[in-house]
């Protein structure tokens, strides 16, 4: 049977229609697909970039720690040196206050003489030279020549020697220091320094681990005391 120009026709319109249907179908596939796709990579820049600014501030955070612990260590390390140097003055002003002290001792003619008495001594005795020189204030020096005159008979009956004694008449120690006397060998090369302010620094020497353990207390950390 021959086909009329209907059903041709007809038979177009369902072939175009089923194309149609096909091509509208693997379009919304292709749009599905396309979609899924989009979201996974935009799940995965999401994930990336979110790791990444948790990172960045994870480092961050890291670095104002950081920044933290230096600023507590530089504050702490400041305040340790305050106290270090507040430590410091008050030893200093205590020692100051003893030579205060020493200087009255020196306005005490009795009790300078005694003092004056054991330092020339000690210097004799230090240095054991058969001639030597002494060096004091200009305003001491009656004074140290009775003192020489007494100690002298002293010295040769401890030594069994003699010792020729000069007191230096151009060269004299500072009028302003406290006192005491510097005693040299015969060519002044050796020196005994037995002046207030020298005797004073040599004590505070010696005994500065007391001195601090009296002020401050004993430190935790210290194990030798020497």
């Amino acid at each position: 049977m021959a086909l009329t120009d209907a059903d041709v026709q007809k038979q177009i319109k369902h072939m175009m229609a089923f194309i149609e249907q096909e091509a509208k179908e693997k379009v919304e596939e292709i749009e599905a697909k396309a979609e899924e796709e989009f979201n996974i990579e935009k799940g995965r820049l999401v994930q990336t970039q979110r790791v990444k600014i948790m990172e960045y501030y994870e480092k961050k955070e890291k670095q104002i720690e950081q920044h933290k612990k230096i600023q507590m260590s530089n504050l702490m390390n400041q305040a340790r040196l305050k106290v270090l140097k507040a430590r410091d003055d008050m030893i200093m002003d205590l020692l100051n206050e003893a030579r205060t002290r020493l200087a009255e001792i020196a306005k005490d003619p009795d009790r300078y003489s005694g003092l004056l008495e054991g330092l020339v001594l000690q210097g004799f005795y230090r240095l054991l030279e058969p001639k030597v020189t002494i060096r004091c204030r200009q305003q001491d020096v009656q004074m140290v020549q009775t003192v020489v005159e007494k100690v002298i008979p002293l010295y040769k009956e401890a030594l069994k020697t003699s010792i020729v004694v000069k007191i230096d008449q151009e060269r004299f120690l500072p009028s302003e220091i406290c006192g005491g006397v510097e005693v040299y060998n015969d060519n002044g090369k050796i020196k005994v320094s037995n002046t207030l302010e020298s005797r004073i620094e040599l004590m505070a020497q010696q005994m500065m681990p007391e001195i601090r353990v009296n002020l401050f207390g004993a430190n935790p950390n210290r194990k030798f005391m020497d």
